[in-house]
């Protein structure tokens, strides 16, 4: 199948889907979709903008996740992540945590289309670039079946063109966060009905993919693929989105390519300050499963960790892999 019209994209994912870690993923591949964190309208507000938003341009495409309720805020909070470059803004409708429920916003809205629709509506008519939706399914007791389309229905009458749907319901009183991403069943089939019924519509679909092989046989139905986790843990896998949706080679060739690739980025932010560890966090999926992909993980967290550390440090973790690799290849050879 061609899938050069279809999407892949990196989840926005709290606490990991820095400016660092996207970075990092744009080593891997090109052509992958890249999200921000979600972003409160109220933070883009009165917050540091700078620190909340900036970004390098290397990242792009890169979409900014918003979170909110207010349809002025949010239409406000457009326009700033317009003007700093995003190619896309994004409605978070599917985060279930208590302190975003608390602030009106996420999975909870998925009771008010109405609302969800005056929000879409507002940041259409203030910025240029494309308004999109992340959602779930449903929420708590809501019937599945006539509760998404009720939500999608109001939302895309408003010009929202694209979705993104994390398969599965949100449970807001009794789950966590994270049980929220793992009890709740996936209900793929439901994401199909959903782009049959609304075949105008970009639907892609999210939740449970563990690799680039296990999604590509949604996009016989749907227009995209968002892999979060499985892709941060084993950032591996972005290296073969390229070709996959491009028919073009992945940019490098070796984990000892990423690395290299980015050792001049990891070399300017420390001369401006920045904590090695904050960047090298994001690198430790790198060599999953692979022989030696403990002892990097251990060199960066330890030493990656300490005052002072440099660039010296990944190069020593790469060393240490590398030739633990060697070690088991000779091995088994022998």
């Amino acid at each position: 199948m061609n899938y050069k019209d279809k999407i892949f994209a990196v989840a926005p994912m709290m606490d990991w889907t820095d400016r660092h870690c996207r970075v990092f993923h744009r080593v891997l591949s090109r052509t992958a979709v890249l999200y921000t964190e979600m972003v409160t309208a109220l933070a883009v507000k009165h917050g540091d903008r700078g620190k909340l938003l900036g970004f390098d341009a290397v990242e792009q495409p890169v979409v900014l996740q918003l979170g909110g309720s207010d349809p002025k805020l949010l239409a406000e909070a457009a326009i700033v992540g317009e003007s700093y470059g995003y190619s896309e803004i994004n409605l978070n409708v599917g985060c279930p945590s208590d302190r975003v429920q608390g602030g009106h916003f996420g999975a909870c809205l998925m009771a008010e289309p109405r609302l969800e629709g005056d929000c879409v509506a507002a940041m259409q008519a203030a910025v240029k670039i494309p308004v999109t939706v992340k959602c779930r399914i449903g929420i708590d007791d809501q019937d599945e079946e006539t509760a998404l389309d009720e939500f999608v229905d109001a939302v895309a009458a408003a010009g929202c063109r694209t979705f993104i749907v994390h398969a599965r319901k949100a449970w807001l009183k009794g789950l966590s966060p994270k049980e929220n991403r793992e009890i709740p069943p996936l209900n793929y089939d439901r994401v199909m009905r959903l782009k049959a019924s609304h075949p105008q519509l970009s639907i892609s679909i999210n939740g449970g993919i563990e690799t680039l092989s296990a999604g590509l046989p949604h996009l016989e139905k749907l227009d995209g693929i968002m892999l979060g986790r499985a892709a941060y843990h084993n950032p591996w896998i972005l290296a073969g989105v390229d070709h996959a949706f491009t028919g073009k080679e992945a940019p490098v060739n070796s984990r000892r390519e990423v690395v290299e690739a980015m050792m001049p980025y990891i070399e300017r932010q420390l001369a401006e300050g920045q904590a090695l560890h904050r960047i090298a966090r994001h690198m430790l999926g790198l060599y999953h499963g692979q022989p030696g992909g403990r002892i990097w993980r251990q060199i960066l967290t330890v030493e990656g960790a300490k005052f002072g550390a440099n660039s010296s440090v990944v190069l020593a973790a790469l060393a240490a892999v590398e030739k633990q690799a060697l070690a088991v290849a000779q091995g088994r050879a022998a």
